[in-house]
């Protein structure tokens, strides 16, 4: 969205995360700057049908930790992980629910998978008993827009909310989208981000495709062999900057804008041109020059279509200042968490700006020469970071790429 005269510029003032490296950014950050790993066996289903048995999964979460079962009986594991974050992401925030509950507040959540737990229960139930008889709950969870909806009832928002399933970009349209709300009036307060589960379903759907590592993920490396899937839930509480000086609110980073493409090139293979649309349309709707940009959190999957055509658009957008410009991808620590991925990159964003480091891209042992970039191997470092790009890729062509920046008068 352009900026009109009553455009109001937005800023983000609350993160909620829930990881493999950590529930609450507190422990998340620490263990993304030191190149934790948060791949481990997988334990929440049988992998033995596979023939890869690793993934980025939430081993450490209670949803009773956070959610009164009171107020939503039943929840499905993606719903669960996204209203943790958001109660994170509130609580950081500094705000009241019964403050919200006046104001004009939404949800836009991210997902790949949806509710899809919920869909093996019913099929589970189906094929034990040999006729339909699935329990009318889960039919009531599975719907992928129940994520979203449920964190708004469950926090007694008002507004409307909103699921975006554009898969690995998700929680970049999310996110937005909600900015265009805030900046244009239409909303006071929004939650942003993305959610989802490990599940059968996705396992078995990524190992089709042949796009899965055997047991790490090695982004931007020679040798690389593909992606390794995660779990979990990036929430991020955005708000106009007028709101956050009223709240003397802690700002974390500022939104800019965002640029989309879809290229519709090939169902998974990524396209140059369309990555480089994204990236330019974000730099442009920010008003910004590539210049000004001191850090991207790549997508960086760790497959080779992928990382190669990622760190050419890179080069075509940024141009000469490529070199100056760290870029790593968190997808080496945490896995590919689908619709949550671009919000936890986005989290990591602004914890770039707060702290002044970039994390690392881990498991890099021999860099591909046709990944031309500065991929922080190992671990983070410290870095002057003013302006940040997020990039994330989707199935489909679907490309986006939000700008933030430190805040300033």
């Amino acid at each position: 969205m352009a900026a009109g005269k009553n455009y109001k510029r937005v800023v983000i003032t609350g993160l909620g995360v829930v990881s493999s490296l950590g529930i609450g950014w507190e422990d998340f950050w620490p263990n993304i700057m030191a190149g934790k790993s948060g791949i481990s066996k997988i334990e929440s289903f049988d992998t033995a049908p596979y023939d890869r048995h690793f993934g980025g999964e939430v081993k450490n979460f209670n949803p009773e930790h956070f959610i009164d079962k009171r107020k939503i009986p039943q929840l499905g594991r993606a719903s669960q992980m996204a209203i943790a974050a958001s109660k994170l992401a509130l609580k950081d925030a500094k705000i009241k629910l019964d403050e919200l509950a006046k104001r004009k507040c939404g949800v836009c959540i991210g997902t790949t998978m949806g509710e899809s737990q919920a869909i093996e229960s019913m099929v589970k139930q189906i094929t034990d008993s040999g006729r339909f008889n699935a329990k009318k709950i889960l039919i009531l969870e599975y719907p992928a827009d129940s994520i979203a909806a449920n964190v708004s009832r469950y926090f007694g928002f008002k507004e409307r909310s909103f699921l975006f399933a554009n898969a690995c970009a998700a929680g970049n349209y999310s996110i937005g989208y909600a900015h265009d709300l805030i900046s244009s009036g239409k909303a006071e307060y929004m939650l942003a981000g993305g959610a989802d589960a490990l599940s059968r379903i996705a396992f078995t759907g990524f190992g089709r495709l042949y796009a899965m590592a055997p047991e790490k993920c090695q982004p931007f490396d020679k040798n690389r062999k593909g992606m390794m899937l995660g779990e979990g839930s990036g929430i991020l509480f955005l708000e106009s900057l007028d709101s956050a000086k009223k709240r003397k609110a802690h700002i974390y980073a500022e939104i800019l804008g965002y640029g989309l493409s879809c290229d519709a090139f090939e169902m998974t293979a990524p396209k140059i041109e369309g990555v480089v649309k994204a990236m330019e349309r974000s730099i442009k709707q920010s008003g910004i020059q590539k210049e000004e940009i001191s850090y991207v959190s790549a997508h960086g999957t760790g497959t080779p279509e992928n990382d190669t055509a990622e760190c050419q658009a890179i080069n075509k957008a940024l141009g000469s200042n490529t070199p100056k410009v760290p870029v790593s991808s968190i997808k080496s620590m945490l896995g590919h968490t689908m619709g949550a991925a671009a919000a936890l990159e986005a989290i990591a964003c602004c914890l770039s700006i707060e702290k002044q480091e970039v994390p690392p891209t881990i498991n890099l042992e021999a860099q591909d020469p046709e990944c031309k970039i500065d991929c922080v191997p190992g671990k983070g470092r410290k870095h002057k970071v003013g302006t940040v790009l997020n990039n994330s890729q989707a199935f489909g062509g679907n490309n986006a790429c939000v700008a933030m920046r430190r805040y300033a008068q």
